[in-house]
């Protein structure tokens, strides 16, 4: 197995895992359910975040091989999409983030995950939110500035010292 980037030389790779999608408004609406032991603690879908489970141990088997076959290549598995997405359903109220619309789109309109699959955020008569900065989710598919700040922030702080990257502000 083998990565063009390493190929081309790349000794530092990230590979990004994936999000557990069954966190996202416009899953939930779509496979909405009124079996209570279909959502987890954060309310989200189990069986479509086992999904994005089972893809991040295939990737990480994947990681794990590659690693192998390139010693001289550090090749880091980016799980901030799983995990730090989780702390950040989980730390939301102390973020700054509105309790109540965590599992909703800022722009949307529609059911109790403001979104909706014919009327999507940027058509006419779709509202926004006043207040982007209380929202996890902007569209019902992707994050607001926010949240992708904070999943950034944990990203850096987990992959730079896997990578062995230098401060340049101490230089």
């Amino acid at each position: 197995m083998q990565l063009e980037v390493i190929n081309l030389g790349a000794v530092q790779v990230v590979i990004p895992g994936n999000f557990p999608i069954g966190n996202f408004p416009g899953l939930l609406t779509l496979f909405v359910s009124n079996n209570i032991s279909a959502y987890d603690e954060y309310q989200c879908l189990k069986e479509m975040n086992k999904v994005a489970e089972f893809h991040k141990e295939y990737l990480q088997q994947a990681i794990i091989t590659l690693q192998e076959e390139n010693p001289a290549t550090t090749i880091v598995y980016a799980d901030y999409y799983y995990n730090a997405f989780k702390w950040l359903l989980h730390n939301a109220p102390h973020l700054g983030f509105d309790a109540t619309s965590t599992l909703k789109a800022c722009c949307g309109i529609g059911g109790s995950y403001s979104y909706s699959w014919t009327e999507k955020c940027g058509s006419p008569d779709v509202p926004s939110c006043l207040n982007p900065d209380q929202y996890i989710s902007w569209d019902g598919i992707h994050l607001t500035q926010k949240a992708y700040k904070f999943l950034a922030q944990r990203l850096v702080a987990e992959i730079l010292p896997k990578l062995k990257c230098i401060n340049l502000q101490d230089h």
